[in-house]
Order: C-alpha cells, then sequence, then structure tokens
C-alpha cells in the first residue's frame, strides 16, 4: 500500500473504532519513536511513522493484551504492509514469545521486536502513558501484569533502543 498522509492513518485509526484518546497517544508515541529514529542513519523513518501511529489500532476492538495482534490482523486484512503489521504485533512491553502468547492465551506467534524499527516504536510505546512521557523505571513499575522476564526484557530494549539511536 501506497505510504498515506498522518491525517490518513488518523482517519484509519477511527475506522477501525479507536477513541480520540488511543489517537492522541499513537501521536505522543510517533513523536518519541521519529526522535529516537532521526538518531540512527539506518533507520526506515516512514515506517517508525506509520508503525507508531498505528500501533495501538487494536484498541478500537480490544483494551486487553490481544490488541497487539488483533490490531496486526486487522492491517493485514486492509493491505497495510507486513513491515507495519509487525511493528503493531510486537510492540506490548518489550514483545512476547510464542510461549508466552500461550501462556497469555494469544495465538501462538513471535511478537518479539526484531527489526531497529521495531524495537523503537516498541520502547516509544514504553515511554509513554496516555500522552505523557514518562521514564522507563515508571512504565515497568506500571507493566506490573505483565511477567517478570518481559518486565525485564522491557529494561534491555530501552538500553539496546538508547544504544543504536545515540
Amino acid at each position: 500500500m501506497p505510504r498515506r498522509p498522518d491525517n490518513s492513518w488518523e482517519d484509519l485509526l477511527r475506522e477501525a473504532g479507536c477513541e480520540e484518546k488511543v489517537i492522541a497517544h499513537c501521536r505522543a508515541v510517533q513523536d518519541v519513536a521519529l526522535g529516537y529514529g532521526a538518531r540512527n542513519d539506518l533507520v526506515r523513518i516512514d515506517l517508525v511513522s506509520e508503525g507508531a501511529m498505528l500501533h495501538d489500532i487494536g484498541r478500537g476492538m480490544t483494551h486487553t493484551i490481544l490488541h497487539a495482534q488483533q490490531g496486526a490482523d486487522y492491517l493485514r486484512a486492509h493491505g497495510i504492509s507486513e513491515d507495519v503489521a509487525r511493528i503493531v504485533e510486537c510492540h506490548t512491553g518489550a514483545g512476547l514469545t510464542v510461549d508466552e502468547c500461550t501462556l497469555l492465551r494469544l495465538s501462538p506467534r513471535d511478537c518479539m521486536p526484531h527489526t531497529t524499527e521495531e524495537k523503537i516504536v516498541t520502547h516509544a510505546d514504553n515511554l509513554i502513558e496516555g500522552k505523557r512521557r514518562v521514564i522507563i523505571e515508571e512504565s515497568i513499575a506500571s507493566a506490573i501484569h505483565l511477567p517478570r522476564k518481559v518486565r525485564r526484557r522491557m529494561y534491555h530494549l530501552a538500553r539496546d533502543v538508547e544504544l543504536l539511536c545515540s
């Protein structure tokens, strides 16, 4: 699918049923993600922008942890690139392994961020609560519902993104 302007991505979020507060959150995540992406010449900045704007599209369907997989499936069904769908699928915490997905009663998929763009958007999402920027330690503390090893991965992901984009 050709690149769309950001307001068109917002229209897609609305079509998926996302509330304005979700869209505002996506804008805030996009701002942070673009800041990281701009610091690494190898990053596909258009992919970071689109993935960050659409990372919570699944919130139009559910506000559970299932939103990442449902959002990715929604994008695939609407012809959005697999690269963007993967960002959406992998953005929860610091990603989820196939086994963790199974334990959480999700589809057993590899939902771990592997590419730099996936990592940047995931980390940026961890730094935004609502529209407010937080430090990674605060984000990890508020993710108590996630398994301990996922929270530990959040910390390591933060460190990795900071190094990749310094």
